[in-house]
């Protein structure tokens, strides 16, 4: 069974067709936290700080998923429209902190996910769908479903595959509901992404 540590797990968009895995999650959010851990009860699920996480656990997984914060590499917040204005912040360099770590460290498999960045990448990622990867084996480009966003949090969840209107979430408001589908990455991408690691074809799962 393969050892895996899935890092800023959010609700678990990446993990949802993987098998035969034993997975660690850690997510920062206890509300979304709990409800990864609902939709996955079998994986091990930590309340804390992925990055600090990484750094004292790496050498317990033989594969490594991390999707560190984007919104500060992120076209839109630099887009410059008068619909969207964001303050202007440091990038969260975080993401380049773990490339290089898990290039230099890491003796397995390991993938760090990201939004296509406004600038030109300081280290070259991979390029599949809509999603920047770094990471030590070959991805090949798999398209995104084309889906807008457009309409409301059940158009959202049918695409994303996750329902989670029963969830309370008092440490967010307004939009951020609509944000965590978002943040979510579709399911076929994550199995994609595994079998480049492995190369080995997963079946597709029926999921409850």
């Amino acid at each position: 069974m393969i050892k895996v540590l899935n890092l800023y797990a959010g609700i678990g968009g990446n993990r949802k067709l993987w098998k035969d895995v034993e997975v660690t999650a850690v997510e920062y959010n206890e509300d979304i936290a709990a409800i990864y851990q609902d939709f996955f009860p079998q994986d091990k699920v930590i309340v804390g700080d992925a990055h600090q996480y990484l750094l004292d656990h790496y050498k317990e997984f033989d594969f490594i998923w991390a999707s560190p914060p984007c919104p500060t590499h992120s076209k839109i917040r630099y887009c410059g429209t008068k619909a969207k204005c964001y303050e202007a912040l440091f990038p969260d360099m975080r993401l380049y902190q773990e490339i290089i770590f898990l290039k230099h460290y890491c003796k397995g498999k390991f993938v760090v996910e990201n939004v296509i960045p406004c600038y030109e990448p300081l280290i070259k990622p991979q390029i599949s769908g809509r999603h920047a990867f770094w990471s030590n084996f070959n991805i090949t480009n798999k398209s995104s479903k084309s889906h807008s966003h457009n309409g409301g949090i059940k158009d959202m969840q049918k695409h994303k595959g996750f329902d989670i209107s029963k969830y309370k979430l008092p440490h967010f408001k307004g939009r951020r509901r609509d944000q965590i589908l978002r943040n979510c990455v579709e399911s076929e991408l994550g199995l994609h992404i595994f079998n480049c690691a492995f190369k080995v074809k997963q079946e597709t799962l029926v999921f409850e």
